[in-house]
Parts: structure tokens; C-alpha cells; sequence
């Protein structure tokens, strides 16, 4: 109480009238005017700016058609493989002998393609549905790669058309060579599940390992050409890999995601 009581009696005194009133120091003016300025900036970028993300996910190199998965239509011995890996063959071109208790079967091509893997060997005993080829339907070596990207499902719905793609390949070093460039083509709306996987790539295992975190939206990405590299695709480098690349090569894409407002006004 005694002290409130000194400090009214230093205010009411009238030897404190005629006092210089103090002004901010310079230093001050400039700390001010720089968080005006700051604050100003933050609230413009706040109602133009955006924010730009990007989603990572497994990815492969591919044509656009796919491949799919031969299978035995009989049970019996394998007697003979007649076609090569990496071989191309037409429609209706035999892969190889099944001797059954009826005779022996020749087990054909469906489609035209490159018989990308084989499952069976001479001497071995199959069952009817049994696997026993691998076939990526590409007709002509000249035919366009295509990469798809097996995007979370709860992201697939943020993918514009035609973003921008970064892809790490496996094979190529990134530190020497860079990424591989894209745009994306097209965004399927239905989740993939892991023999839908199988039946497009071909291989089983590649649709267990792409659904390992759920299943995803395949994303199929345009690889951007350019005839000044020797893959006759553009990179962030300006040359890229000295060598071509080959289909059912697995990568890792970045893909960039529709722009973001950082705030969302509310309106009463």
C-alpha cells in the first residue's frame, strides 16, 4: 500500500511535466520495420502461395502392354524346352514338351512377345495351371518403355495429370547419372492386388513385394525422350547412362503432387 501510494504522488508531481517525452531509437524503427515487412510477406504468401509435395513408391520399368504368365495346360513330364530367355516369339510359337499318359503336348505362345523368364526345365513334372513362362508383350525392340508406379491408394487420388516424374533406376547409378525423367500418362482408380500385379509384370513375386504395404494404384509414367543420350531418354544429367535400358527393371519414383494453399480461410 505505502508503495502504490508513492508512485500516485510521483505521477500527480509537477516537476515531472515538463519532462522530454522519449522517442524509439533508430535501432528500434528498424527492428519494427523489419517485422512489418516479414509479417506482410508471410500473410501475401499465405493467400497466394502453395505448397508443393511429392510421393515416392516402388516402381518398374515396363512396355505399355504388360506382360502375362504362361501356363501348362496339362499335368505331365517336360521333355524338351524349345524357346530361349529373351527370345521373341509370335502368337501360337512353342515353349515347350509335356509328355502325358495321352501322348505329348506342345505348350504355345498366346501372345506375341519376349519370353522374359522360364520356370521349367527338361526332366521336371508339372501340374496343370503350372507357370512355366514369363512373356512381355512387345513386338518390336524399338517399342517405348514405359515405367509404372505403384502408388499408396490413399494418395493416388492427389496425382494430377501429366506431373512431373523423378525415377531412381536401379541399375544406373544415381550419383553419376542422376534420375530418369517422366510425366505421368495415366492413373488407374482401382487398387491393385497382388495377382493383378502378378498377371501384368508376369512375376509373382513383384505382386507380393508391391502389395507388402497394402494394395496400391498403379501409376503408368511416359518416359521423356531425347535423342542426345544413348538410352534415347532424358535425364537430369546431361547425358545419362552410356547403355540402354532394359524392361522389367526396378526403380523407385518421385511423383509430384497437385500444389496445396498452406491456409485455408474461413469465411462467417
Amino acid at each position: 500500500m505505502q508503495f502504490r501510494q508513492q508512485a500516485l504522488a510521483k505521477l500527480q508531481s509537477p516537476e515531472e511535466l515538463d519532462l522530454p517525452v522519449r522517442f524509439a531509437r533508430p535501432q528500434g524503427w528498424l527492428v519494427l520495420s523489419v517485422t512489418v515487412v516479414a509479417m506482410a510477406a508471410a500473410s501475401a504468401w499465405a493467400v497466394t502461395g502453395s505448397v508443393t509435395s511429392t510421393v515416392s513408391a516402388p516402381a518398374i520399368l515396363t512396355h505399355g502392354q504388360g506382360s502375362y504368365l504362361l501356363q501348362s495346360p496339362v499335368a505331365g513330364q517336360v521333355t524338351a524346352v524349345l524357346a530361349k530367355q529373351g527370345e521373341r516369339l509370335p502368337a501360337d510359337s512353342p515353349v515347350l514338351k509335356v509328355r502325358t499318359p495321352k501322348g505329348e503336348t506342345v505348350v504355345r505362345t498366346l501372345d506375341a512377345g519376349r519370353v522374359s523368364a522360364l520356370a521349367a526345365t527338361v526332366g521336371q513334372i508339372i501340374q496343370t495351371g503350372a507357370n512355366v513362362a514369363a512373356v512381355e508383350k512387345v513386338a518390336r525392340t524399338t517399342d517405348a518403355l514405359y515405367a509404372t508406379v505403384y502408388v499408396p491408394a490413399e494418395n493416388a487420388a492427389s496425382v494430377p495429370d501429366d506431373a512431373a516424374v523423378d525415377l531412381t533406376v536401379q541399375s544406373v547409378p544415381t550419383q553419376e547419372y542422376g534420375v530418369l525423367r517422366g510425366h505421368v500418362k495415366s492413373v488407374d482408380r482401382s487398387a491393385q492386388s497382388p495377382q493383378q500385379i502378378a498377371a501384368f509384370l508376369g512375376d509373382s513375386q513383384l505382386g507380393e513385394q508391391f502389395t507388402k504395404k497394402g494394395r496400391p494404384v498403379a501409376v503408368t509414367v511416359r518416359l521423356d525422350k531425347s535423342s542426345a543420350t544413348k538410352s534415347g531418354y532424358k535425364w537430369s544429367s546431361a547425358d545419362g547412362p552410356p547403355f540402354k535400358l532394359n524392361s522389367m527393371t526396378l526403380a523407385s519414383g518421385s511423383i509430384r503432387l497437385a500444389d496445396q494453399r498452406p491456409v485455408d480461410w474461413l469465411l462467417p
